[in-house]
């Protein structure tokens, strides 16, 4: 079986030669596993793909957020008003869901996300 071509390093400005892209010094590092990957399985469980994600789209099919605008938009995403951060009896309540848009649900992931990330650099 022929060998790959050797080719420069992807990172401009270095020299070494590499068959698979990056030279050692330069191999980009794996990201750090986040904790929410530690829960993400609760999202492909019967419960959620077959009851709580159905039901709660067929009880309020338009997004909230939306709603509290004046404007009828479809939902497409169930999201958790407060997060379950892996807590399974807050992740199958049915009163801690609400249906939004991906507009109005990205909005609120990442207000959560930078609020976090604050608090963890204040303690």
């Amino acid at each position: 079986m022929a060998l790959k071509p050797l080719r420069p390093c992807r990172k401009p400005g270095c020299p070494n030669l590499t068959r698979d892209g990056w030279c050692p010094e330069h191999r980009p590092k794996k990201a750090a596993r986040t904790e929410s990957a530690e829960w993400r399985w609760m999202y492909r469980t019967k419960v959620w793909l077959e009851e709580l994600r159905p039901g709660q789209l067929l009880r309020e099919p338009f997004c909230r957020e939306c709603a509290a605008l004046g404007l009828r938009v479809r939902a497409t995403v169930v999201d958790h008003v407060t997060p379950h951060r892996g807590d399974w009896a807050l992740f199958v309540d049915k009163s801690n869901l609400q249906s939004l848009c991906e507009r109005h649900h990205n909005r609120k992931t990442a207000t959560e996300m930078a609020e976090r990330k604050q608090k963890q650099r204040k303690n």
